[in-house]
C-alpha cells in the first residue's frame, strides 16, 4: 500500500479514535487492549498509529521492563494489575501477562509447569477483569518466517532501527516452531468467550494497522460526543506592554 493511500485511509480513523476517546472520558468506560506477537510482528507500529492523534492522558501505553527481584517473588499477574484502566481510560499493553506463555516459556525464563499453571489460571483472571466492567481486547499479530527475517535484517542494517534489536531477539530467532507451539497452546487455553483472541495478518504493516484500528472501533460501543459551537474569545489589549530588550538564546534557523 502506498503511503499516500495509507494516510488517506488512516485520517478518518484518527477522527473516530478521538470520538472514542471523548466517549470514554464522558461515559467513564474502561478499555484494555493487549497486543502480542513474535519479535518484529509490528506491535509498536500499530500502537503508534493508534495513539498518534489522541491524548496520552486517556490512551495510556504500558510496556513493562523485565521484572525486578521483588516482582519475581510475587504472583505472576500481580505486577500487571495496577496498570489496568480506571474509569475514562484506555490502556494499551505492548506485551502483557502473556509473556509467561510466550517468550518466558520458550527462552526458559519459567518452567513448563509454571507456564501451564498460568494458562489454567488466566482465563479466570480475565473473566474477573471483564466482569469488573473492563472492555478487554486481545490481539495477536501474525507474520511469516520470511517477513520476520526481512524485518530483523532491516534492524541490523538501518542505524535508525538498531535500538529495536536485542540479544533476546537474536536468540529467539532460531526458535520459530517453539514459539508456534507456545502460541497454539496459549490460544487453546485462553481463547475464551469473554476474552477471545483476535488474530491480525501483519505482513503488510500499513494494511495491518488499518485492519486492527477498524476492528477496535467495531468492538467498542462508543457514540460520538455532541460538540458545542466554539468561538475564540477576543485577545486582551497590550495596555502598554512592550517586548523587553534583553538577549535571548535563539536556536539557529538552519531550515
Amino acid at each position: 500500500m502506498k503511503n499516500k493511500v495509507y494516510r488517506h485511509e488512516l485520517k478518518p480513523m484518527h477522527g473516530e479514535l478521538v470520538a472514542l476517546q471523548e466517549w470514554v472520558k464522558s461515559s467513564g468506560a474502561k478499555v484494555c487492549i493487549v497486543f502480542e506477537g513474535r519479535d518484529t510482528a509490528g506491535k509498536g507500529g500499530v500502537i503508534k498509529a493508534i495513539t498518534e492523534r489522541v491524548s496520552p492522558r486517556v490512551f495510556r501505553v504500558v510496556a513493562l521492563p523485565a521484572p525486578t527481584e521483588r516482582e519475581h517473588s510475587q504472583m505472576y499477574i500481580q505486577r500487571y494489575v495496577p496498570h489496568l484502566p480506571a474509569a475514562g481510560e484506555i490502556v494499551i499493553f505492548d506485551r502483557s501477562w502473556y509473556n509467561r506463555a510466550g517468550v518466558e516459556r520458550v527462552m526458559g525464563f519459567c518452567t513448563d509447569d509454571q507456564a501451564r499453571q498460568f494458562l489454567q489460571l488466566i482465563p479466570t483472571v480475565e473473566r474477573a477483569i471483564v466482569e469488573s466492567g473492563v472492555i478487554l481486547l486481545k490481539y495477536w499479530l501474525e507474520v511469516s518466517e520470511e517477513q520476520q527475517l526481512v524485518r530483523l535484517q532491516s534492524r541490523i542494517d538501518d542505524p535508525r532501527k538498531i535500538w529495536k534489536l536485542s540479544n533476546l531477539d537474536l536468540k529467539s530467532f532460531s526458535h520459530w516452531y517453539d514459539y508456534s507451539r507456545a502460541r497454539d497452546e496459549m490460544f487453546r487455553f485462553t481463547d475464551t468467550g469473554w476474552a477471545p483472541w483476535y488474530v491480525a495478518n501483519n505482513n503488510d504493516k500499513k494494511r495491518g494497522r488499518l485492519n486492527i484500528i477498524s476492528h477496535i472501533l467495531s468492538q467498542i460501543p462508543y457514540e460520538p460526543v455532541q460538540s458545542t459551537d466554539i468561538t475564540l474569545p477576543k485577545r486582551q489589549k497590550a495596555h502598554g506592554y512592550q517586548t523587553p530588550n534583553q538577549p535571548l538564546h535563539w536556536i539557529p534557523t538552519r531550515y
